[in-house]
C-alpha cells in the first residue's frame, strides 16, 4: 500500500514509544516474546486494530513453523506422506531404498534436535532464512565432521582397522583398491562430506610395482630371460586396469548408512614413472569405456586431472599423451574435472585436490615444518543470504552495511559454534577418523580431537549467496558495466574475506570464504 506522510508519521510515533517502553522495562536484555507482547499492546493502545491483527496473525503463523521445525511428528508425518521436500532433499539418495527412509528418519530427529541446541539467536536466523546452517540433520546433533582428503598413503603403509579385522598393508594393487573402497565406505559413514584421494596415481604406484616384482619372479622360473621384463609388465597393466576398474565399480556400488554412495573424488596427473603414468592412462580408460554393459557414465569418483607446465601441459612434455586422452574422456565423459597445478599454489599455498567436490584446504605445515595436506579436513558451513539483506535494506546502503554487519556477527556465532561442537566427539565416535589413520593421526581413545583441528590445521567455511542480485537490487539489472557496482560487489567479498581472517587469527582454526552453489 501507498505510505502518505501522515501514515508514516503515525508509524514512526508507533515505533518510538515501542523501542521506548522495550528499554524502560528490559534495561538488561529482552526475549522476543517480550517483544513481540510490548508491539501488540501499544497497536492496541494506539487502537490500529487492522495492524494489530495482522501482526498477531504473523506472529501467530511464526510461532507454528517455528514449533513444526522442532516438532518430530510433523516432520515424520511429512515424511509418511512422501513430502517432496523431504525425500527429494538429497539428489544423491534414493528415497525409496530402506537405508535412505532410515537416514531421511533420522535426519528428521537430528534436525528437530538440532534447532533446539543452536544458540537461539543463530536458529532463528536459520528458520527466517537469513543464514543457512548447512547439514542439519547431521550437525550439531552429532559432532561430526564435514569433508576430508583421506591420508590413504599412511593408512596403507602403515594399516588399519575396520570393525573387528586388522588389516595389514596391502601387497598388491588390486589389494591396495579394494582397500580403499572399504577406507572411503567407513569414512564416508563417519562424517557427513565428501573425500577425497589426493595424488592416487602416486598413493598406488608401489603396490602396481609389487605386481611387477612378483610377475618378474615368476618369469624367472617359466620365461626365456629376454622376454622376462616384457612378460612382468604386461601382466602388470592388466592388474592395474582390473584394479582401478573394481575400484571404480566398487564405489558406484557402495552405500554407505546415510543411503546414498559416497561422494568421492580421486586426483590424478602428476606421476611420471611408468606405474603412475598406466595408473592414469587406466583410470581415463575405464571412465572413457563406462559402466556395465549399456556403457553408462560413472556419477563416482569424481575424477580430477592436474595439468602442470613442463609435465603435460605443452606437446613434446613427458605426459603430454595422457593429457590428451584426459581431454578425450572429458569430452565423452564430462570428467575429469581439470586442475592448474601453477593456479592452486598461488591461490592456497599448496597443491592439493579438493575434498569431496569443491572445498580447497590452505598450504599448511606441521610443528616440525613439514606439508601436510592428506588426513586434513573441514568442520562445516554457514551461509549468509545476502540477497535478504539488500531487500531489507530498500536501497539505503548505509542500511545494507548495517544489516549485513549484524548478519556477519550471527554467521560468526554459527561456525564458532560449530567448532565447538566438533571438539566434543571422542576418538571412539569415529575410530576409522581419529585412530586408525584416516586424518593423519592417530590418537587414542581419551585424546582430544581438537589437536587434529587447532592451529588452522582444519577449515571452517563461510557460504555466500546472491552476489549479483545485490548488485541488482541497487543499480538494476546488467550492472556489470557499471564501475560503482562492481566496487559495491567487491566491497562485499573484501569485508567477508577481512572478517574470516580476522576469526581464523581470533580462534586458531582456518576460517575461509567460498560461493554456496
Amino acid at each position: 500500500m501507498d505510505v502518505t506522510p501522515l501514515v508514516e508519521k503515525r508509524l514512526n510515533g508507533l515505533v518510538e514509544r515501542i523501542v521506548t517502553e522495550i528499554h524502560s522495562r528490559f534495561p538488561q536484555g529482552v526475549k522476543i516474546y517480550e517483544i513481540q507482547n510490548v508491539v501488540e499492546h501499544e497497536l492496541l493502545e494506539a487502537k490500529e486494530y487492522a495492524l494489530a491483527e495482522e501482526y498477531i496473525t504473523y506472529r501467530t503463523q511464526r510461532d507454528f513453523e517455528r514449533s513444526k521445525a522442532t516438532d518430530i511428528n510433523f516432520s515424520i508425518h511429512k515424511l509418511l506422506n512422501k513430502d517432496q521436500a523431504v525425500v527429494n532433499e538429497n539428489a544423491n539418495k534414493d528415497s525409496d531404498v530402506f537405508n535412505t527412509q532410515r537416514d531421511l528418519t533420522a535426519g528428521i530427529v537430528g534436525k528437530s534436535i538440532g534447532l533446539q541446541m543452536l544458540p537461539k539467536h543463530v536458529a532463528n536466523a536459520h528458520q527466517k532464512g537469513d543464514i543457512h546452517y548447512h547439514d542439519l540433520d547431521y550437525s550439531p546433533y552429532t559432532p561430526m565432521t564435514n569433508c576430508c582428503l583421506i591420508d590413504f598413503k599412511g593408512m596403507l603403509e602403515n594399516g588399519f582397522k575396520i570393525g573387528n579385522a586388522e588389516v595389514e598393508s596391502p601387497k598388491s594393487i588390486q589389494t591396495a583398491t579394494a582397500q580403499i573402497s572399504q577406507i572411503i565406505a567407513n569414512v564416508a559413514s563417519s562424517q557427513y562430506g565428501g573425500c577425497s584421494a589426493d595424488r592416487i596415481d602416486e598413493v598406488l604406484a608401489p603396490y602396481a610395482e609389487k605386481n611387477y616384482q612378483k610377475h618378474l619372479k615368476d618369469a624367472e622360473e617359466w620365461v626365456l630371460p629376454e622376454k622376462r621384463e616384457d612378460y612382468a609388465w604386461k601382466k602388470t597393466q592388466k592388474d592395474i586396469y582390473d584394479a582401478m576398474q573394481s575400484l571404480e565399480y566398487e564405489i558406484n556400488t557402495l552405500f554407505t548408512s546415510n543411503g546414498q554412495t559416497p561422494f568421492t573424488s580421486l586426483g590424478f596427473g602428476l606421476g611420471t614413472s611408468r606405474f603412475e603414468r598406466e595408473i592414469q592412462k587406466a583410470i581415463l580408460t575405464i571412465r572413457i569405456k563406462g559402466l556395465g554393459s549399456e556403457h553408462r557414465t560413472a556419477i563416482f569418483p569424481k575424477l580430477i586431472f592436474t595439468l602442470k607446465r613442463g609435465l603435460n601441459l605443452e606437446e613434446g612434455s613427458p605426459n603430454y599423451d595422457i593429457k590428451q586422452l584426459a581431454l578425450e574422456c572429458a569430452t565423452k565423459r564430462m570428467y575429469p574435472d581439470v586442475l592448474s597445478y601453477d593456479k592452486i599454489i598461488e591461490l592456497t599455498g599448496s597443491f592439493k585436490v579438493p575434498m569431496g567436490c569443491r572445498s580447497f584446504l590452505q598450504g599448511w605445515k606441521d610443528e616440525n615444518g613439514v606439508e601436510v595436506n592428506s588426513g586434513r579436513m573441514n568442520l562445516g558451513v554457514v551461509t549468509v543470504n545476502l540477497p535478504r539483506i539488500a531487500l531489507e535494506s530498500e536501497g539505503d546502503l548505509n542500511k545494507f552495511w548495517e544489516i549485513f554487519n549484524e548478519r556477519m556477527n550471527i554467521a560468526e556465532d554459527a561456525l564458532v559454534y560449530r567448532v565447538e561442537r566438533t571438539k566434543e566427539a571422542t576418538p571412539a565416535n569415529a575410530p576409522i577418523l581419529y585412530q586408525y589413520g584416516a586424518f593423519g593421526r592417530r590418537l587414542g581413545k581419551e585424546e582430544s580431537v581438537d589437536q587434529l583441528f587447532k592451529n588452522r590445521r582444519a577449515t571452517v567455511s563461510l557460504g555466500y549467496i546472491g552476489l549479483y542480485e545485490v548488485a541488482t537490487i541497487f543499480f538494476g539489472n546488467s550492472w556489470e558495466s557499471n564501475p560503482e557496482a562492481k566496487e559495491f560487489t567487491l566491497d562485499i567479498i573484501r569485508d567477508m574475506k577481512r572478517r574470516v581472517e580476522e576469526w581464523s587469527d581470533q580462534y586458531g582454526y582456518h576460517f575461509y570464504l567460498l560461493h554456496t552453489v
